[in-house]
């Protein structure tokens, strides 16, 4: 069993390095995940990923809608609510 749960672990890290942001931020919505987003220009936004586009994130900061260029973003991190 041990053995099993290591190679799932490092099946899964192997995926992570080859996830691109997109799919990242398609596991936060999944998740209903609460994600802090910097882009490039800074101003960090926090909030839930409502959607995912082709090209853009929407996060959900409240009673606000945020629209994020994937190509902006600089960082992606997992915020504990």
């Amino acid at each position: 069993a041990e053995v099993l749960e290591a190679e799932q672990e490092a099946a899964a890290i192997t995926l992570r390095r080859r996830s691109t942001i997109r799919d990242r931020l398609l596991d936060a919505e999944d998740r209903d995940e609460l994600v802090r987003i910097t882009p490039i220009e800074g101003g960090a936004r926090t909030g839930t990923v409502a959607a995912v586009g082709a090209d853009h994130v929407v996060l959900n900061a409240g009673n606000t809608d945020v629209y994020v260029t994937l190509t902006h973003i600089a960082i992606i991190e997992s915020v504990s609510r």
